[in-house]
């Protein structure tokens, strides 16, 4: 079975909304895309090779799949390790608006999307089925335990605003911290397994 990885880019006040771009995503009036833009380094850089060198095929919402699409197929080196696979690897595009999805080796689903992932994880084998920012969709799969593993980039930068991965209504889960490390830049870099439900307790006063 597949594992489903979801790499997102978070602020340190949770902020995933436009981590690459100016204009990337301006909904809600947000002022401050491209953020993550000046703490790139080669320790970063060297991290998201190893997450694509990982991967088996791709899964995306609508927003990331037209950001990606309106790029990627433009780098046509062979030798780039993002674009080589987003070019040629499975995308599938979880939308119920997008009518059609030209980048090569696309397709939407549009239907019952917990379990079309499902579906999918059983059949793609033992490789990566990746997520790449896409926080809508990561949430609602996180509703329904579908993904196994989080990588996390906080990056050392708080917004104040904008769209936030773990928004009020988020599944509980519990996560167990697999890895750590942090780039030149100052970014911590986390990567999580899931782990089940939260566990709770109460602190007593002492006797």
């Amino acid at each position: 079975m597949a594992k489903l990885t979801l790499t997102q880019f978070l602020s340190l006040d949770g902020v995933c909304q436009a981590p690459g771009g100016r204009n990337e995503d301006t909904r809600g009036g947000f002022e401050h895309g491209g953020w993550s833009f000046p703490f790139a380094d080669e320790d970063f850089g060297a991290f998201i090779d190893g997450v694509f060198d990982r991967v088996g095929a791709f899964l995306l919402g609508r927003r990331t799949y037209e950001i990606f699409s309106g790029y990627w197929p433009q780098v046509t080196d062979d030798n780039d390790p993002i674009a080589s696979r987003l070019n040629s690897l499975p995308k599938y595009v979880v939308s119920t608006t997008l009518e059609k999805a030209d980048w090569n080796n696309s397709t939407i689903i549009s239907g019952n999307v917990a379990d079309e992932v499902a579906r999918l994880k059983r059949e793609l084998g033992d490789g990566e089925l990746q997520i790449h920012g896409s926080g809508a969709l990561a949430r609602s799969l996180m509703a329904h335990d579908l993904i196994d593993e989080f990588h996390l980039l906080v990056f050392p930068v708080v917004l104040g605003s904008g769209l936030r991965l773990f928004a009020d209504g988020t599944m509980p889960t519990r996560l167990t911290l697999d890895s750590s490390s942090t780039t030149g830049t100052g970014v911590a870099i986390h990567t999580y397994r899931t782990a089940g439900r939260p566990e709770y307790g109460t602190f007593g006063l002492p006797e």
